[in-house]
């Protein structure tokens, strides 16, 4: 049984995301909320934890998993930019975009695209994520919550602990976040090109 915390979407209360990192750190997974979504989360190298996930999405090995950072600098850890990708995602973010890179060796290989070797990286427009991934000290392993034959996620906590309470460590409850399609941007091969519209706009590479 999931734990349920109720925190503000505006001014978070650092208490509660103390606690939601205690569990992220414990292994745990988490729903949380960002600017396009609820998402699924937990800690970067827990192969159980992403084995969860997995089984939660039906996600096969060529699901482009996305690190959650909490700025540009913490990002290039883990992924390859091109001069001209990095001043977009500057530009861009915070804001629901997913960025697909080719992933540095900081990256476990179980959360790459088996044959593209890419991941995804986000740095959401959402106050309660920032602050989990700065308490947390490092990115967050995450996927959107979308269930299996759905077009798009969840959006009602206590849907998803309805559904979900018994595959889940922690539910954190921010109010109805309407479940939205990112923009996926690839920044490989040395092109940088929309390849899903979905709320985030970047007319500089319409």
């Amino acid at each position: 049984m999931a734990e349920f915390i109720e925190i503000h979407p505006v001014n978070p209360q650092q208490r509660f995301i103390y606690q939601v990192v205690d569990v992220i750190r414990k292994g745990g997974v988490i729903v949380y909320p960002t600017d396009s979504g609820y998402a699924l989360g937990c800690r970067v190298g827990e192969k159980q934890a992403l084995d969860s996930i997995k089984r939660i999405r039906q996600l096969d090995d060529k699901h482009n998993f996305t690190l959650v950072c909490k700025s540009l600098a913490q990002s290039s850890s883990f992924a390859k930019l091109s001069n001209e990708a990095h001043r977009l995602i500057k530009l861009l973010t915070p804001g629901p975009f997913t960025f697909i890179a080719d992933a540095t060796k900081e990256v476990p290989r179980r959360m790459m695209h088996a044959k593209r070797k890419t991941v995804g990286i986000r740095i959401p427009d959402n106050k309660i994520a920032l602050a989990i991934v700065e308490e947390l000290g490092e990115p967050l392993l995450s996927a959107s919550l979308i269930l299996p034959n759905e077009a798009y996620g969840l959006s009602d906590p206590y849907e998803i602990r309805e559904q979900l309470d018994n595959e889940l460590d922690l539910i954190i409850d921010a109010g109805i976040v309407e479940g939205q399609n990112s923009t996926i941007i690839s920044c490989t091969d040395g092109q940088v090109e929309i390849i899903r519209q979905g709320i985030g706009e970047a007319p500089m590479l319409a």
